[in-house]
C-alpha cells in the first residue's frame, strides 16, 4: 500500500536562524508566511515551500552543516544577471563562473551557512 503526502517541502537546519531567514527574505523579496522567532521560519515558493528550522539542542549533531551537502535550492530565474547582481549586493557573490549547459545556464551562490543554492536560467529564457 502506497501512502497518502499533502505537501512536499523543503527544509534547511541552521544554528543562525536570525540571519538565514534574514537572508532568504532579502534573495526572495518576501517575508515568511509562517514564522516562529528563534525556532521556524517557512516562505511559500512558487512550486515549493522552504521550511527554516532551529534543530533542539538534543538533535544538534544531526545537522551540523558540510560544505559537501548534496542538497542544493535551485532557483529558476528569469533575469541570470539581475539574480547575480542581487545576491552580489546582499554580500554572497557567486564565487564561481557562469556554466552553460543544453538546459541553460547556471550558477552556484551559497547561503550564510554555506547552503548550495543554483540560480538557473533555462536555454528558452536565456536569449
Amino acid at each position: 500500500m502506497v501512502f497518502q503526502y499533502t505537501d512536499a517541502f523543503v527544509t534547511l537546519a541552521t544554528n543562525d536562524i536570525e540571519n538565514i531567514v534574514v537572508f532568504y527574505t532579502n534573495v526572495l523579496g518576501e517575508k515568511p508566511i509562517k514564522l516562529i522567532p528563534n525556532i521556524y521560519a517557512e516562505f511559500q515558493l512558487r512550486s515549493v515551500k522552504l521550511g527554516i528550522f532551529q534543530p533542539k539542542k538534543t538533535n544538534e549533531s544531526e545537522f551540523i552543516n558540510s560544505p559537501k551537502s548534496k542538497i542544493s535550492l535551485c532557483l529558476e530565474v528569469s533575469n541570470f544577471e539581475d539574480a547575480i547582481a542581487h545576491l552580489t549586493a546582499l554580500g554572497y557573490p557567486p564565487p564561481g563562473e557562469i556554466t552553460t549547459a543544453s538546459h541553460g545556464r547556471e550558477i552556484y551562490a551559497y547561503d550564510p551557512d554555506g547552503n548550495r543554492i543554483i540560480l538557473h536560467q533555462s536555454k528558452m529564457d536565456s536569449g
